[in-house]
């Protein structure tokens, strides 16, 4: 079912909804990491000295320039495993054109879904993205210690925020809040297993951008597949 549900989302990555929200998704994530970088780099310059004294060495300067190099480093390695969360968190607020993509080709009898609010989608969006920020901020503490473990508590920690948040708001376009948590609790272990094929690849560059759009079209092909089944 869930590979199923892969590979027709994977099939339909040349519409032209779906490369709307890549971009899209794409550019918001970057200028968020973008602005993020500039108020931390000038926060290093407000509390950071350009110049220190060490011992027998005397006066060094230049500090700034060498925090800020450092600090782009920093902000690189952050950035992989950050910038697909965020960019996940954007995409909720386009969910409606790839969920409706999906089904305008596979599921054309169905009546019109009742579409998210722009309040409710940038809401769920804004929750989510603090959800995954800090989960994956935590996780960075933990990963020193895992040594060849660390994948794998990646997958598994995004494969179950992803899984919840993409059925959630995919399920929430047909059905009432509480539907879809009891739908949600059945389906508890599918719904990780899907989310964890949509984290495999976030570490994987270029191809980790397209990760929100398929998540979204992947979930959207699982929840009907769940619901005809009676699941």
């Amino acid at each position: 079912m869930i590979f199923t549900a892969f590979f027709r989302a994977l099939g339909q990555l040349g519409d032209r909804r779906f490369r709307r929200v890549v971009f899209l998704g794409f550019l918001l994530a970057l200028a968020l990491l973008f602005g993020t970088y500039a108020l931390f780099l000038q926060l290093i310059w407000w509390l950071s000295p350009d110049q220190i004294n060490l011992p027998v060495i005397g006066p060094i300067t230049g500090m700034h320039t060498l925090l800020g190099w450092t600090s782009v480093l920093l902000m690189i390695g952050l950035s992989v495993f950050l910038m697909v969360p965020v960019a996940s968190a954007f995409t909720g607020i386009f969910l409606e054109d790839v969920a409706d993509a999906v089904e305008d080709r596979h599921y054309p009898q169905l009546p019109p879904a009742t579409p998210l609010s722009l309040a409710e989608g940038l809401r769920q969006s804004v929750n989510f993205l603090g959800v995954v920020i800090a989960a994956n901020l935590g996780a960075l503490l933990v990963y020193p210690f895992l040594g060849p473990g660390i994948p794998l508590l990646f997958w598994a920690m995004n494969g179950f925020l992803l899984g919840r948040e993409y059925f959630s708001l995919v399920a929430l376009r047909r059905l009432p809040p509480v539907e879809v948590k009891a739908m949600r609790r059945r389906n508890r272990w599918t719904l990780w297993a899907a989310g964890a094929l949509m984290a495999a690849p976030l570490t994987v560059p270029i191809l980790n951008l397209l990760v929100p759009v398929l998540g979204v079209a992947t979930f959207t092909h699982l929840y009907h597949q769940l619901a005809s089944a009676g699941h």
